[in-house]
């Protein structure tokens, strides 16, 4: 428990049966699934609870994984997100969240220190960096906000994507939104992962820098700088609607 008796939870959300990329969380690049390299990555993160939440379909298979790397494992609802996180928080005692998703491997701890430090500073309800690349951003936010949020809405996609009520209704909810530090910007970089262009970006961004540790932000900018072709490609063809059909 931190100060003021808060307590922080990394929740950690996946599951199997993505519509876009099924079992992309279970996707190999150098030598690591794709969870477990969101796992090792927010393992650097100061918290209380480390927790993958699921749901029942995928909780047995990534049980092994969350055993590895040090994570609890939680499952809720498959597609009412927002109340799994809040089914998460009552379970573990948490009031405060950081949400991170399976999908972003190179999440990086060294924003997400930062967003909870200034997140703290300015006790807001929810707190993000914007101008980052996309898929090494967090968001943190006060479980209460989000079970206020969870009573409030009645829409499916609100429920979906847990944090769309508080950024809809800024008049009732405090929001931060933080500039990434100048050597971590590179806005319109995509290094998450929902297509078979994101998986080719990703894995080269592994065989160029990966050394069996999470990689810093910094680097990981400085390389989408020196290989801009490769993002511009990739963005191309998620335009054109290339979609990634392999499964493992």
């Amino acid at each position: 428990m931190g100060k003021s008796g808060i307590v922080t939870g990394i929740f950690l959300q996946a599951r199997l049966r993505s519509q876009r990329l099924p079992e992309k969380a279970l996707l190999k690049v150098a030598g690591l699934t794709i969870i477990e390299h969101a796992m090792q990555a927010l393992a650097g993160v100061k918290a209380d609870v480390y927790a993958l939440l699921t749901d029942k379909h995928s909780a047995p298979v990534f049980k092994a994984y969350t055993a590895k790397w040090g994570f609890e494992l939680f499952s809720g609802p498959s597609l009412d997100v927002l109340k799994r996180y809040c089914m998460a928080a009552d379970h573990f005692g948490v009031t405060r969240v950081v949400r991170a998703t399976g999908d972003n491997p190179l999440v990086s701890a060294e924003l997400t220190g930062l967003n909870l430090r200034e997140h703290g500073n300015r006790h807001a309800d929810l707190s993000r960096f914007i101008g980052g690349p996309l898929g090494t951003g967090v968001e943190v936010v006060e479980a209460e906000a989000l079970q206020r949020s969870c009573g409030e809405s009645q829409d499916r996609y609100e429920h979906e994507h847990i944090t769309t009520h508080i950024l809809r209704n800024r008049q009732k909810y405090s929001v931060h939104e933080l500039t990434c530090p100048e050597n971590c910007c590179l806005a319109g970089a995509r290094v998450t992962l929902d297509t078979e262009a994101d998986f080719k970006v990703i894995e080269a961004v592994y065989q160029a820098l990966y050394t069996g540790k999470p990689i810093h932000i910094k680097d990981l900018v400085l390389w989408l700088k020196q290989h801009k072709e490769l993002w511009n490609s990739q963005q191309k063809k998620i335009k054109a609607g290339t979609s990634f059909s392999s499964r493992q």
